[in-house]
């Protein structure tokens, strides 16, 4: 006779997972194989998810790191995350074909940045360093007309060559409290700092950090479905534990669960990064029913309908 198993109550965070940048980046890859065959050269990861990158290399994408790994005859696509202005250039320059899969809300962030330039301000763009998505809109500026800030320190401590004609841009995928203590700092030093029209960090990181901080105080222990290399994934790590969660950990799928971590756990909290797919929520929650008896709760904050174009190369094959 099968042991009976313990219970364990889940809440399940909403919205979470795939937003739709990240929804059209995909669409995007999978309509141009279908379109213009196989292979697909892919510059960076479309989206930071190894199973969803392994998925399409599986149909014929390719991903490489730059644009000198790509063959002269093929067809190249830019990640969701954005590109510096070299990239498209070098492209164009070696005629190469190719797609930008830039995120509508990161091409949003990039013409800020210019016209802050356009109207003779420095630019100050909170952000990580080395994240294609910094590394790519810095790029829309010339060398020293742009300034990265990643802490409230580096706000306290930011000398830049223009202190009074000053505006700052976001990434799209921090941390919507840690970005508000960043920019009031920006504010009280420079008064006159000018900044976005509508707020930069994205609806989807902000509704899932939201789902994640109105459940985390609840729970025993906190799980984000995501990868290492996906900023919007650690934020919400770091949302969870700020709103109380002391044991909130990112695992990317239902293999890496660490049991003995979630020991003593009654009440577990889930929610997955905007580049994380469906079914390895699904697999997490499958891998909990194989060992308790599970009483599933979902949390929903906010409901989502946004869609974005394809680009213009696609649409006869959508």
């Amino acid at each position: 006779m099968d042991r009976q198993k313990d219970q364990i109550e889940l809440l399940l965070a909403a919205p979470r997972g795939f937003c739709a940048g990240v929804d059209r980046a995909i669409q995007i890859v999978e309509l141009a194989l279908a379109r213009f065959g196989r292979p697909v050269y892919v510059r960076h990861e479309i989206v930071h998810n190894r199973f969803v990158v392994e998925g399409l290399e599986q149909k014929g994408a390719v991903f490489v790191d730059e644009l000198d790994e790509v063959p002269d005859d093929a067809l190249v696509i830019f990640s969701a995350h954005g590109v510096p202005k070299s990239v498209p250039a070098e492209a164009s320059r070696r005629g190469l074909r190719f797609i930008d899969a830039t995120c509508p809300l990161v091409s949003k962030v990039h013409r800020e940045a210019e016209r802050h330039q356009a109207q003779g301000r420095h630019v100050v763009m909170i952000g990580h360093a080395g994240h294609p998505e910094a590394i790519g809109t810095m790029g829309q500026l010339p060398d020293g007309a742009i300034s990265l800030v990643e802490t409230v320190a580096d706000a306290a401590a930011l000398t830049p060559p223009e202190p009074g004609s000053l505006a700052y841009i976001t990434q799209t995928t921090l941390s919507v409290d840690e970005t508000a203590d960043i920019v009031d700092i920006l504010q009280q030093r420079f008064p006159d700092l000018a900044g976005p029209h509508k707020e930069d960090i994205c609806y989807a990181t902000t509704n899932r950090q939201q789902a994640v901080k109105s459940i985390a105080a609840r729970c025993d222990a906190f799980l984000v479905i995501g990868a290492p290399n996906s900023s919007n994934s650690l934020r919400l790590v770091e949302v969870a534990r700020r709103a109380g969660c002391a044991t909130a950990m990112l695992v990317q799928r239902a293999a890496d669960l660490d049991w003995d971590l979630l020991a003593g756990a009654r009440r577990v909290g889930i929610s997955a990064g905007a580049s994380a797919p469906e079914v390895l929520v699904n697999e997490v929650l499958d891998a909990f029913r194989d060992r308790f008896d599970v009483r599933l709760e979902e949390a929903r904050v906010a409901d989502e309908n946004v869609e974005f174009k394809l680009p213009r190369e696609l649409r006869a094959a959508d």
